[in-house]
Order: structure tokens, then sequence, then C-alpha cells
């Protein structure tokens, strides 16, 4: 089954993917073998995941949440959506057209 996911490195930074099979992904970025940006910042710890109903919708929230601040993607992996909500609005406070 197709997931999204957020993985915390060891500098606290987060890496956002998505795979058929989220087992052997996560096995993958343990092993170092995963992505190169996640082999440098072992160990790897997933903070969140959603299944989705394809790879293309996996997909495509994963490179929404790959543009999000990092306070939008700690509101998501709290399940906040009230914080999401609010950090996605403009500066001034105008929500986004």
């Amino acid at each position: 089954m197709p997931h999204v996911y957020i993985l915390e490195c060891s500098d606290g930074s987060y890496y956002v993917g998505s795979t058929w099979d989220l087992e052997a992904r996560l096995q993958q970025h343990a092993s170092g073998k995963g992505a190169k940006y996640t082999s440098r910042r072992l160990p790897v710890t997933l903070r969140w995941t959603q299944a989705t109903d394809s790879i293309a919708e996996a997909y495509a929230w994963e490179k929404k949440i790959q543009g999000w601040s990092r306070r939008k993607r700690e509101a998501l992996m709290r399940g906040d959506w009230e914080a999401i909500q609010q950090a996605s609005q403009r500066r001034g406070g105008r929500p986004p057209a």
C-alpha cells in the first residue's frame, strides 16, 4: 500500500518521502541505502505516515509537504489541523489565494 511519510534525522531535520512498501523503505533508510540525505544523518526515526489510495497521491502529498515550513510539518505530525491552517496564512493574516 502506498504511503507518504516523515522521518526525523539525527540532526533534527525532517525528510519527507513516499513509497509503495513502507516497511522495506524504512529498512533502506535505516541501513543508509534509502536516500543520500538520510544516509548522512543516521539514525532516522519515523515520525508520521499516511496510507494513500495510489502512489501518485502519495507522491503528490510528498511534494506538497516538502514545500511546507517546519512549523507546518510539526503541526501535521501532531494532527493539529488548526495550527496547519494558521501556518498556511500569509503574513498580515490574509489566507493564501
